[in-house]
C-alpha cells in the first residue's frame, strides 16, 4: 500500500481542477499546468479533492499511484505558490548579474558565462552572490538551477563554486608536508 497514494489532493481556494480520462488539468492564479497520468491507475475529482487509485495490484500500478498523486499535489502547489530554488555563489570574484533576459556569471573562467533563461522559468539576482529561480513547474526549476550549478560546482578543498542555499559541503584535508 502506498502511503503517499491514499492521501487526497486537497486543492486550495482559487485552484479549480478538470480530469478528462486521464488528464489532469490544474488552473490557478499563476498559471494553467496539466499532467496526463499512466493507465494503471484511476483519477477521480470530488469536488475539491482528487483522488488517485490504482487498477490492479500489480507492482506497476503501485508505483504509478504514489507517483501520480506527487505530480498531482506539484501541480495544485505550482499554480498557487510556484517552486523556488535559490543558489550561492561562493569564491573571489564569483559574481552574478542579469544582462537582459540572460544571466551573466563571473565564475573565474577567462570570459564571462552568459545563461538563457529559458519559458517559465524566472531567475533573479537580489545580490551579486545570490541567484533565485522560481516557476511553475517543479521539474524545469530545478534543472536550471541544476544547469546553472553546473558551471563551477562546489569543490571539497575550498568549497569554491555555485552551491546550493543551506547546502552542506563535505570539505576535505589538503596535502600535508
Amino acid at each position: 500500500m502506498s502511503r503517499i497514494g491514499k492521501k487526497p489532493v486537497e486543492l486550495p481556494s482559487g485552484v479549480t481542477a478538470e480530469v478528462k480520462g486521464q488528464t489532469v488539468s490544474v488552473k490557478g492564479p499563476k498559471g494553467v499546468r496539466s499532467f496526463t497520468a499512466n493507465d494503471d491507475v484511476d483519477v477521480k475529482l470530488d469536488g475539491n479533492v482528487i483522488s488517485v487509485t490504482p487498477r490492479g495490484n500489480s507492482k506497476r500500478a503501485r508505483q504509478q499511484w504514489g507517483m501520480t498523486r506527487s505530480m498531482v499535489a506539484n501541480l495544485a502547489q505550482g499554480v498557487t505558490g510556484g517552486f523556488k530554488k535559490e543558489l550561492e555563489l561562493v569564491g573571489v570574484g564569483y559574481r552574478a548579474a542579469m544582462q537582459g533576459k540572460d544571466l551573466k556569471l563571473s565564475l573565474g573562467y577567462s570570459h564571462d558565462v552568459i545563461f538563457a533563461v529559458p519559458e517559465g522559468v524566472s531567475v533573479s539576482v537580489p545580490k551579486q552572490t545570490e541567484v533565485v529561480v522560481e516557476g511553475m513547474d517543479q521539474q524545469q526549476v530545478g534543472e536550471v538551477a541544476a544547469n546553472i550549478r553546473k558551471w563551477r560546482a562546489p569543490e571539497p578543498y575550498k568549497g569554491k563554486g555555485i552551491r546550493y542555499k543551506g547546502e552542506y559541503i563535505f570539505r576535505k584535508e589538503g596535502k600535508k608536508k
